[in-house]
């Protein structure tokens, strides 16, 4: 590793994935997967169907562990350390997963108390307090009683949005936050996550194959291959639009694929 201004070392990417290979038994999803993200970027992970995106991501939040390799946050270990030490790590991120993941019985700022009372020693009030503040950000104030049978789908989305950030995570992990949502909603939610990115330097790591929130939001990007069952290519998502490899092509211009087939057909 180089040496920094001043002699000093480098400091480590923010997060780190080395020579990952996950794997049910004797599926391998992908293998060999080594990249690294920088402190405040919103770093894409994109791929054709079935390619192991959400998978992948599992694996970075400790769901699931690798059947070879490591994430590396700050240069520590995820799976390397024992249990309390991977716990130390996890409470330094927020997810939202695909389908918002709202407790149906609960309000949304019950929803968004819920890890105060589980990682933090706030009374009912102050979670509260809390909890509403962050409904206010992501533009819900005024529906912190209402259930999440009551609102939208984009509303369910940022509250769950909300719940992701009420512990003040440094990275925050996106899964397929637009799927399921009109093009205005999804606009919505892509400004929030750039507002969490300009105004906190939330690391921001984005699972998605929506085109418009690629290009809008992504610093960074890999392209995950099922087929290859590897990543094939890395790097800004404008400067991969002309990758050597077509369907990294195909699938960033929503071309056709060499022989004339689709790249939805693939």
């Amino acid at each position: 590793m180089s040496g920094a201004p001043g002699g000093g070392a480098a400091k480590p990417p923010h997060v780190e994935v080395r020579g990952l290979t996950m794997a049910f038994g004797d599926l391998v999803v992908q293998a060999g997967l080594s990249f690294a993200i920088r402190r405040g970027e919103v770093f894409v992970v994109m791929g054709d169907s079935g390619c192991g995106k959400s998978t992948l991501m599992r694996h970075m939040i400790g769901l699931n562990r690798p059947a070879a390799g490591d994430v590396f946050y700050d240069g520590e270990a995820l799976w390397a350390g024992d249990d309390a030490a991977r716990e130390r790590l996890v409470r330094r991120f927020g997810v939202l997963y695909q389908n918002a993941a709202l407790f149906s019985s609960m309000t949304l700022v019950e929803n968004v108390t819920l890890p105060l009372f589980e990682h933090t020693a706030l009374d009912a009030a102050e979670a509260g307090e809390v909890a509403r503040l962050k409904l206010a950000l992501v533009g819900l104030a005024g529906f912190e009683d209402h259930y999440p049978s009551e609102i939208s789908g984009g509303m369910r989305k940022r509250a769950g949005l909300a719940r992701a950030m009420v512990l003040d995570p440094e990275i925050l992990y996106f899964d397929e936050p637009s799927a399921g949502l009109d093009p205005l909603s999804s606009r919505r939610l892509d400004d929030l996550i750039l507002e969490l990115r300009d105004s906190a330097g939330t690391t921001i790591v984005l699972v998605t194959h929506e085109l418009p929130s690629i290009f809008e939001l992504g610093d960074n990007a890999v392209f995950l291959d099922a087929e290859r069952k590897t990543m094939v290519a890395q790097g800004r998502p404008d400067e991969l639009k002309e990758s050597p490899d077509p369907k990294v092509r195909a699938f960033l211009g929503r071309g056709r694929l060499p022989g004339g087939a689709a790249a939805e057909e693939r």
